[in-house]
């Protein structure tokens, strides 16, 4: 690891000041994803902002059929919450799987949005969900904010202070998972929002996607056997050491059926 400067934020517009007066810094969540990076070299921030101080960034509140999770609310918390888990117990099934207890005691929602790892499951279930991402200056829905691997919509001195998440008439996610890490081979995230239908996949490319041909076809009929034909192209689709884009494009299949499945149940 090389040597940083360290600094605790009291508040987001603390946060934001010392982002505006230090660009090159990094703002740190949970750390999940940033200290790993860190202690392999890969990432040399030089100074690090930590928000963990601020209690306003965390919390858990359902109003109507809106649910708002604070950025730096972790995986556990919203695993655990009964509240949240009556209104989308998609996302509270999703929180609950990711990586082990010691990641989701510590990751936060922010965090991993904000890092947008193309394995991530969080990514899946915003976009699947039609969630906003609320920031310090704006709100960015699902649709605009992931750019691309590792890159998403916020911008310079932009601080993500809470998630929104409409409540769907059903979802679930399914995931074929790295038996290691727990990240998604394949994740996908299935979700009526009422009127339309969404799909999106994660850990199959190199940033989360929306899958249109499952869309309509569940729109028409939402069933398993909507979309157990429909084959996403494997070209573009991350090949590795795990999977190769092929076997990621069957995954893409099996796995939104099962989330069909769950989700009607």
């Amino acid at each position: 690891m090389y040597a940083f400067k360290y600094q605790k934020a009291a508040s987001v517009a603390d946060a934001a000041a010392m982002l505006s007066a230090r660009p090159e810094a990094k703002l740190m969540s949970g750390g999940q994803s940033l200290v790993a990076a860190m202690k392999l070299r890969l990432s040399d921030p030089g100074e690090i902002i930590d928000l963990g101080a601020i209690p306003e960034l965390a919390g858990i509140t359902v109003s109507g059929r809106t649910v708002t999770v604070g950025a730096m609310t972790r995986h556990a918390a919203v695993a655990a919450s009964a509240e949240l888990r009556a209104a989308i117990p998609a996302l509270a099934s999703l929180a609950g799987g990711i990586a082990d207890r010691m990641v989701r005691n510590m990751g936060t929602i922010g965090g991993s949005l904000a890092n947008n790892d193309p394995s991530a499951d969080y990514p899946a279930a915003l976009l699947g969900l039609n969630g906003t991402v609320i920031t310090n200056r704006r709100r960015i829905a699902a649709d605009d904010f992931f750019t691309g691997m590792f890159e998403t919509a916020l911008q310079a001195g932009e601080i993500i202070t809470a998630v929104e998440f409409p409540v769907p008439v059903r979802a679930a996610y399914a995931k074929f998972r790295n038996p290691a890490s727990r990240y998604a081979v394949v994740g996908v995230c299935v979700a009526d929002v009422g009127g339309s239908v969404r799909v999106a996949v994660t850990g199959a490319g190199p940033v989360v996607f929306r899958v249109p041909a499952m869309e309509a076809a569940l729109g028409a009929n939402f069933s398993p056997a909507a979309i157990a034909a429909i084959r996403v192209p494997e070209e573009g689709l991350n090949s590795d050491i795990h999977a190769q884009a092929d076997y990621r494009a069957q995954l893409i299949t099996v796995m939104a059926g099962r989330a069909v499945e769950a989700a009607l149940k």
